[in-house]
């Protein structure tokens, strides 16, 4: 605590940082790590695991009839023989909605398209709840006669000949909308096995994490098969620290992720954020709808446009954060776990969470300005989504994934009552064996018709749900 405070007088006197977060000397790939420069002197470490998979002699090459060695696919990379997703068919889903905003705020989603079943995902140790449980208020969209009253109300009497007639009630005009988005298409959604060499699965950190917050994900989803690709963030873990505060806004980030994307990207990617690099995630999978297959979003929050805090204790100066890093990192081990044991103490310590210079976090937290990203940002949104929610989590209240899951289109949502904010460090098994089960999933659609026939009748049913005003 001592040394703490002397070096934040210290950085108060120099204007510097004492602790910087720097690269490694070395850009060689080691261990499965790699450097990729974004922009110039602009450095990201990546964690890229590539499974070694035995080739697979097909009828096809032992007639000659293969395209030879240099068969690539769209990054320039060797194509593996033995993928064996050529050979499966996914399920092709309608998606198609109505997204409509009034002027008073009101936002009517009508859902046109096919509808998905909740009961996809089953836990094994059963402490999850069923997803998609949240209640919404559904009406029709045109009107219908309502059920009779148990209690009619007579009639008015008609006034007597020579009194004067009530003036009638004004007609209320119909509203005009702000902004109206149709949205119509077909996506095909397919089982993603870790057999697959056309699928690549992208780890995304948040604040002060690092992926080193994803060793248990990473080794797990490797030993199956699954290509892996981690990234730290710029300013986090091994990357650069650029000491300038435009280098770490939301925007800024998103390039960094977007280079990180199409260098790495197959055919299939599945994206999985934690907390703020949920915004990420969604980012990509707006822009890059063909390429991003499915998405998991853990503890990421309601879908609000970002904006910074005036009122947050990291707009204090940098040097004053020095100072109170013990108390931050102590705050941070209350909230983000759900105990606060030697386990979890070493778990924060070997995950790097929260291991940034001060500048970096309050850069980081003063940069998160995203108004793009608000609720009609996500309905748009058609890709396969499954939310992960720690029950204990103080960061991320129960009610924003809620929220979350109303918005999107196709929204799974789960709850691991004994995790908190780091869930996937608390209950590795239990998160890995919910996003594997949520890869192999795929949709079912032979009852598609008589499903059709009760979710989307002859009237469209709309989901109406009330925007905030302020946030």
């Amino acid at each position: 605590m001592l040394t703490s405070i002397t070096d934040g007088i210290l950085c108060c006197l120099t204007g510097k940082a004492s602790r910087l977060v720097l690269p490694l000397e070395s850009s060689e790939p080691s261990d499965g790590f790699e450097f990729v420069e974004v922009k110039p002197g602009r450095v990201l470490r990546v964690r890229h695991i590539i499974p070694e998979r035995q080739p697979v002699v097909t009828e096809d090459q032992v007639g000659g009839k293969d395209h030879g060695d240099g068969d690539c696919n769209d990054n320039g990379r060797p194509e593996d023989s033995n993928d064996d997703s050529k050979t499966t068919t996914g399920s092709s889903v309608h998606c198609k909605r109505k997204i409509t905003v009034y002027r008073n705020g009101q936002l009517v989603i009508e859902n046109l398209g096919d509808v998905l079943h909740s009961e996809i995902l089953q836990c094994q140790d059963g402490d999850l709840e069923p997803c998609s449980t949240v209640e919404v208020e559904l009406a029709d969209y045109k009107e219908i006669a309502s059920s009779p009253d148990p209690n009619p109300v007579p009639p008015p009497v008609p006034p007597p000949s020579g009194e004067q007639k009530p003036a009638p009630p004004p007609r209320r005009r119909r509203r005009k909308p702000k902004r109206t988005v149709l949205i119509d298409s077909n996506r095909e959604i397919s089982s993603c096995k870790g057999t697959h060499s056309d699928v690549a699965l992208f780890f995304v950190h948040g604040v002060g994490g690092s992926l080193d917050i994803w060793g248990s994900q990473l080794d797990f989803f490797s030993r199956l098969g699954y290509e892996v690709i981690a990234p730290d963030l710029a300013g986090h873990g091994a990357s650069t620290a650029p000491q300038i505060a435009a280098a770490y806004t939301f925007y800024a980030l998103a390039e960094d992720l977007r280079a990180i994307f199409k260098k790495y990207a197959r055919k299939r990617n599945i994206l999985i954020g934690h907390s703020y690099g949920v915004s990420f995630c969604t980012f990509l999978a707006h822009e890059y709808p063909d390429l991003v297959h499915k998405v998991v979003m853990i503890n990421g929050g309601g879908p609000t446009a970002l904006e910074p805090s005036l009122c947050s204790i990291f707009q204090l100066p940098s040097c004053v954060l020095h100072c109170l890093s013990p108390c931050l990192a102590w705050s941070f081990l209350k909230a983000g776990f759900a105990r606060q044991g030697a386990k979890e103490k070493q778990l924060l310590k070997q995950g790097n969470a929260f291991n940034v210079s001060p500048f970096v976090l309050r850069a980081m937290m003063s940069g998160q300005y995203w108004p793009e990203g608000d609720e009609v940002y996500h309905a748009e949104l058609t890709v396969p989504i499954l939310l992960v929610h720690g029950m204990c989590d103080k960061f991320v209240p129960m009610d924003e994934d809620q929220r979350m899951a109303e918005i999107l289109l196709f929204a799974f949502l789960k709850v691991i009552e004994e995790g908190s904010h780091m869930v996937m460090m608390e209950c590795p098994d239990t998160v890995n064996t919910l996003l594997h089960e949520f890869f192999l999933w795929e949709p079912d659609m032979s009852i598609k018709d008589t499903e059709k026939t009760v979710t989307v009748s002859d009237i469209a049913q709309t989901l109406k749900v009330n925007k905030p005003m302020d946030k």
